[in-house]
């Protein structure tokens, strides 16, 4: 006789549970343990080979089995919210940031944990983000017309120098100052991280915050931000910057829109 409805449901349900906790869960009774464990090591395995990628830093800085640890803690207690493989890494990130002490006993934990595992991330999502390159426009219009951010160009702030990150740098405390980064997919498809200042941080911000202003108001009101007490020179200033990111193919001008002619 066929099982019934609700005794495959209960097959399914240990089964799972013990894939997923196997020092807390034995596998079904009706099972052979050896075959359990086939499915075991198959299910563990394939996702260290799918995040193990990723991470490489992460991995390093953990140890072996610090990393394992960690991952199997992932596959125990945590609830994606996808079924797609290419966005486990996105919830693997969001999990380590929930974490607040070591993935398991003996294994070391570090503050920085979660900012580099979003550092490493981040190459990887901008790899496969399906966004097409920012057209700059003239930049003889950066000052009258609104900017924008080039979909491919990411400006992210980190309390952490987590480009500095490794085995043989592991701080205890961050830095005084945060670190300011610009993460860019180049045409070739390879992503670069560079430093930048606080100043063209702000203004990528502000490029982001307030998309109808046009440069000429968005160097003043950096200006104002700053405090500047000569004006013109700072957005003189800034705009030196300013046609720096555009030549960057960081920042563009928004298109000229359509005028509807009147019949």
């Amino acid at each position: 006789m066929a099982d019934s409805p609700s005794s495959l449901h209960s097959q399914q349900l240990a089964l799972t549970r013990y894939l997923r906790d196997p020092d807390g869960y034995a596998p079904p009774a009706q099972m052979n343990p050896v075959r359990a464990q086939v499915y075991l090591n198959l299910v563990f395995n394939n996702l260290l080979g799918l995040l193990g990628g990723t991470f490489p830093v992460l991995i390093a800085v953990l140890g072996d089995a610090g990393w394992r640890a960690l991952v199997r803690r992932f596959l125990r207690d945590y609830r994606a919210q996808t079924p797609r493989f290419g966005e486990i890494a996105r919830e693997f990130v969001d999990f380590v940031a929930s974490l607040e002490d070591s993935p398991g006993h003996g294994h070391p934990w570090y503050p920085f944990l979660p900012e580099l595992a979003h550092y490493e991330w981040v190459e990887m999502a901008l790899q496969q983000l399906d966004a097409a390159p920012l057209k700059g426009g003239d930049a003889a219009q950066l000052l009258d017309r609104p900017l924008r951010l080039s979909p491919l160009v990411w400006p992210l702030a980190y309390t952490w120098a987590v480009h500095r990150l490794g085995p043989g740098h592991l701080p205890s405390e961050p830095p005084e100052q945060p670190t300011l980064l610009l993460i860019s997919r180049v045409p070739s498809g390879q992503v670069q991280f560079s430093q930048v200042s606080p100043l063209a941080f702000r203004l990528l911000q502000r490029i982001e915050q307030f998309p109808d202003l046009d440069g000429r108001a968005q160097l003043h009101a950096l200006a104002a931000e700053a405090d500047a007490s000569d004006v013109n020179g700072f957005v003189a200033g800034a705009l030196v910057l300013l046609r720096q990111l555009h030549a960057q193919a960081a920042v563009g001008v928004a298109a000229t829109p359509v005028l509807k002619l009147l019949s």
